[in-house]
């Protein structure tokens, strides 16, 4: 494009770039346009879409009709040539507006535009008189072209589609109002998108997608609008990458070399902008704005306004003629289609011009184009381009003549404003995914609630389960005792029928007896009324003899009769006499046994009523006892749950103390057995000392000597290097990335496997436990030979198990909680760095609080070989996927990311090598499905470091921080914390990049499985 430019500029004097962009926005989405093209009848070009608005300019008078410019082009060199031959022919009044064009040395015409602009008028100038109104009008909701008009090689494409990569200020038309168009939207609520096309030889085709050749012209049903569907539409993020795509249009678009231009172009390019804005509480009262009942509706229900307006920028291919183009073959069916389309629209611009009752639009597809520009509702700008020389006198009338008809066309300017219920939708589609969100958490909150509460019925059920079965137990006791009472009871109901029979019988007898006693008082009536008429009869008798004796007085003389008589009657009163005297004899007799019958039945009714009375009590204290023993038993029925829920929380309640007191005497008893076992066996020992004692002091000179004599062999043997403590795998894995000039060379292998043969070769004559005593040494030399001999010991695997049972382990833990020396300190590191390698002696580390001492260590030096030793320890921890939680607990991950502050690389390296064992036990957890959720480090701020440092780090730490990377985008969870801090596009980096097979495969893998990442990546990535 630039050799193109610079072969322009030297044949016209003028730098000429030709622009690139693209245009057409998504779809019109239902905006009004004008059906007709004739100005007079503005009802007719009404949209019948219900959501646009027309509004004119209150301030302009003239505010639809077509503004045209004419620009003069400089003298190039070929004009300078033929100046002798050719005079100017125009001349210029920028001042007045005016242009006169000669016809010969003493006649010209004079001509009046809106705005003249001389050779020297700059290209700002150019464009804020011409083209920034009508970008204005775009952003306010109006649709605007500008369009270049004239003779080929006059600088149409110079004026519109300049880049000025080297200078801005020549900068054309298009990308200064690409500047101020991005300058004044806002990428949050709107959108700028461009589509570029050319109309080439009548086919429309795309300069942004070249394999798209003819793009169809269609109308839309509803609006009547232009649109080209099959046209690439791109969203412009910024001024950059709209010069990117104007460049590559540039480079797409038909040129050639004529004999009036080297740089031709032939064809016509558009350059369409859909500017899409909302409307703000703050933009009511903009310009061209009206109040009607569709803006209080809007206000009133809260549906959002849109402005959706397009921008032409129209670079036509120059006029020419064949007998001054020189134009051939191919180039002359060139000019032939780019004179017919223009034939085509200065017919139309004639037809509106004179307001003919026929546009004929359809004649050509750049009129069809350009229908909505020339007699539509888009705010148009004309520049027509001429140059001085008179050796073109009659295409430079040509361009005046067609700029001064363009002037006479009138548009109706309307604005395209319409409810934004696409936005209201994708906000109501938010809303609603909200929702639906918080009404899955809600359910996802009430199963965890059915499932505790199931869970918590599940043990109630099982509790009631028990306390039923207690219940049933307790209920069997009850029913056994309610039967034996009620056997009782039916045994006492006997009894009391038995009194109850006895009774009735004593009752009889009673009545007996008041029978019989009824009877004797009868006879006593009977007797003393016998009585009565005894004494009666005698008293009878008396007065009967008294007058027998007065008879006899008187009848003394009666004789012998009367004597005897009185004899008889003596005799018969002496046998009376004797049987009332036997009479009363027995009567006595009777009266006595009657007296003593009497005592005898009222002693035996007293007696029974006594034990009457004596039943009777027992009898009511029995029916007490047994509405006693009814009221408990309906009050134990009626309160049988609730006191079996009651002894049932009593029982759990003392299950739970017998339980506790159980477990807490099981504890004390096994305390008090382990302490009574431990003083018996210090006991033991005590007394196995005491006798050892006397012997060992003896022995302990010569011992002495001995271990001297070893220590100064150690350290003669003990290398210096601190080196051979570290992990030994991860160190070796390394060694393999490296330069074959960085390793060890055989001789230095060959001495340590030597050093340390030696070493194990002392330990076995010295013994371990001997070594281990001289790490509690006061003496900081020997501690320090002491430790290196550990170390080099720990780090074959064969020794490792010996080290940590003869307490080696705690030796090294104890050395880094009280040593202040930095050899020490970075020596145990390394020795714990290489048990660590053993998952039994990591565990072991873990619970000994291995991985805090290691944290605190690293906080307090700032050694790299210290810290490189840490390093590894804590990277050989995290390598064990069940120790994560507890290492983050203890710092050991805070810690790691704290030495990054050291810089060394070796201990860089070191990091990254814990990172990716950290994130590689994830993933695997993931892919068992015994680890789920978003990962740990990710709280940590480990993915920002590895992102910072995946390029800038050395090769060793490279590969470490690549595979953290893979490692944790395998998890899900993590995608979103990728997206926003650009790990994706480093994963695809790293899928192309990286060094190693096995990690571009990994990621490779990785990116090809996340639905979130090819998603992100809309299909950038294969």
């Amino acid at each position: 494009m630039a050799s193109r430019s610079s072969q322009r500029s030297e044949r016209q004097h003028i730098p000429h770039g030709r622009s690139a962009a693209s245009s057409l926005s998504r779809s019109v989405d239902g905006q009004q346009s004008n059906l007709s093209l004739r100005p007079k009848a503005p009802s007719s070009r009404r949209s019948v879409t219900p959501n646009s608005r027309t509004r004119s300019a209150d301030d302009d008078p003239e505010p639809g009709r077509v503004r045209v410019a004419v620009r003069l082009r400089p003298r190039n060199a070929e004009d300078l040539l033929s100046e002798a031959d050719f005079a100017d022919c125009v001349e210029l009044q920028p001042e007045l507006k005016r242009l006169k064009l000669k016809k010969n040395n003493w006649s010209s015409e004079s001509f009046r535009f809106d705005e003249v602009f001389s050779e020297s008028a700059s290209q700002r100038r150019v464009y804020e008189a011409v083209a920034k109104p009508v970008v204005e009008s775009v952003l306010t909701g109006y649709n605007g072209t500008v369009m270049a008009y004239g003779q080929t090689g006059t600088g149409k494409t110079y004026t519109l589609g300049r880049l000025g990569e080297d200078d801005a200020s020549e900068r054309g038309i298009m990308v200064r109002a690409m500047e101020d168009i991005i300058a004044n939207t806002s990428q949050a609520s709107d959108s700028v998108e461009i589509s570029y096309l050319q109309l080439y030889l009548e086919c429309i085709q795309d300069l942004l997608a070249p394999e798209k050749t003819n793009i169809p012209i269609v109308e839309e049903p509803k609006t009547g609008e232009v649109a080209l569907p099959g046209a690439k539409v791109v969203k412009i993020r910024d001024l950059d990458h709209f010069l990117q795509l104007l460049q590559t249009g540039e480079e797409n678009r038909h040129a050639a070399n004529t004999k009036l231009n080297s740089e031709s172009s032939r064809s016509h390019a558009i350059l369409m902008v859909q500017v899409r804005r909302s409307v703000h509480e703050e933009e009511k009262d903009a310009p061209f704005q009206e109040k009607d009942s569709k803006k209080d509706l809007s206000n009133c229900h809260g549906i959002p306004i849109v402005r959706k307006s397009k921008l032409l920028i129209v670079d036509l291919a120059g006029s020419e003629r064949l007998d001054k183009s020189g134009s051939e073959g191919r180039l002359a069916e060139e000019a032939k289609f780019i004179n017919l389309s223009l034939t085509s629209l200065g017919k139309c611009i004639n037809a509106l011009a004179e307001n003919s009752p026929h546009i004929p639009i359809r004649d050509s597809k750049l009129t069809r184009l350009l229908r909505d520009s020339f007699g539509g509702s888009a705010r148009t700008s004309l520049i027509v381009t001429i140059g001085p020389s008179s050796r073109h006198h009659t295409e430079t009338t040509s361009t005046i003549m067609f700029g001064q008809r363009a002037m006479k066309v009138v548009n109706t300017v309307k604005l395209k404003e319409e409810f934004d219920y696409e936005s209201l939708c994708r906000k109501l589609e938010n809303r609603v995914e909200h929702l639906t969100a918080e009404i899955d958490r809600q359910q996802k909150l009430r199963d965890n609630d059915r499932i505790e509460m199931e869970r918590n019925l599940t043990e109630c059920q099982k509790s009631f389960g028990e306390a039923e079965k207690s219940l049933v137990t307790r209920s069997e006791f009850l029913e056994n005792e309610n039967s034996r009472l009620e056997i009782e009871i039916k045994g006492t109901l006997k009894e009391l029928g038995r009194l109850k029979d006895l009774n009735d019988l004593m009752q009889d007898e009673v009545a007996r007896l008041e029978l019989s006693l009824n009877h004797s008082k009868q006879y006593q009536l009977e007797s003393s009324t016998y009585q009565k008429v005894l004494a009666d009869t005698t008293q009878m008798y008396e007065k009967k003899i008294a007058e027998l004796m007065k008879q006899l007085d008187e009848e003394r003389g009666h004789s012998a009769s009367a004597e005897e008589q009185l004899d008889v009657m003596k005799k018969v009163i002496s046998d009376h006499q004797k049987s009332m005297q036997q009479y009363q004899k027995e009567n006595s007799t009777y009266q006595k046994a009657l007296a003593d019958t009497t005592q005898m039945y009222e002693k035996k009714i007293a007696q029974l009523i006594q034990q009457q009375n004596e039943e009777h009590t027992r009898f009511e204290g029995v029916e007490e006892e047994l509405a006693t023993v009814k009221k408990l038993s309906r009050e134990h029925q009626n309160s049988n749950q609730i006191q079996g829920k009651k002894e049932i929380n009593e029982l759990k309640m003392k299950l739970q103390e017998s339980h506790q007191l159980h477990q807490k005497t099981v504890n004390e008893l096994d305390s008090l057995k382990a302490e009574y076992n431990v003083l018996l066996a210090d006991k033991a020992k005590l007394r196995g000392e005491l006798d050892e004692v006397r012997q060992n002091l003896l022995i302990e000179g010569k011992q002495r000597k001995a271990v001297e004599t070893e220590l100064h062999k150690l350290k003669k043997l003990v290398p210096e290097n601190d080196d051979d403590f570290e992990d030994k795998k991860s160190y070796m894995k390394e060694n393999l990335d490296k330069p074959l000039g960085s390793r060890r060379s055989n001789q230095s292998r060959e001495t340590i496997s030597g050093q340390r043969a030696t070493i194990a070769k002392i330990c076995e004559e010295v013994g371990l436990e001997k070594i281990l005593q001289l790490l509690t040494s006061g003496d900081i030399d020997v501690q320090i030979h002491a430790v290196k001999v550990v170390a080099n010991l720990a780090a074959e695997d064969i020794n490792q198990e010996k080290i940590v049972e003869e307490g080696g382990l705690d030796a090294l833990l104890l050395l880094l909680r009280s040593s202040q020396n930095t050899t020490i300190l970075r020596v145990a590191s390394g020795a714990i760095a290489n048990l660590a390698m053993n998952e039994v002696n990591q565990c072991l580390i873990m619970n000994k609080g291995g991985a805090r001492l290691l944290a605190n260590t690293a906080s307090r030096t700032d050694d790299p070989q210290t810290l490189r030793m840490v390093a590894g320890a804590i990277s050989n921890l995290c390598g064990n996927e069940k120790l994560h939680a507890v290492l983050r607990e203890d710092g050991g991950i805070k810690a790691l990311l704290g030495m990054v502050r050291s810089g060394n690389s070796d201990v860089i390296a070191q990091i990254a090598r814990g990172l990716a064992n950290f994130a590689k036990c994830e993933s695997r957890g993931i892919i068992q499905g015994h680890w789920r959720g978003r990962s740990v480090l990710m709280e940590d701020g480990v993915l920002t470091w590895l992102i910072s440092n995946t390029t800038s780090a050395p090769a060793s730490c490279r590969r470490h921080i690549e595979l953290a990377l893979c490692h944790l985008a395998q998890n899900e969870d993590n995608a979103r914390d990728f997206i926003s801090s650009g790990g994706v596009k480093e994963l695809v980096r790293i899928s192309v990049e990286s060094t190693r097979e096995d990690i571009r495969h990994l990621a490779k893998k990785t990116l090809r499985l996340s639905t979130t990442f090819k998603a992100e990546m809309h299909g950038e990535w294969p």
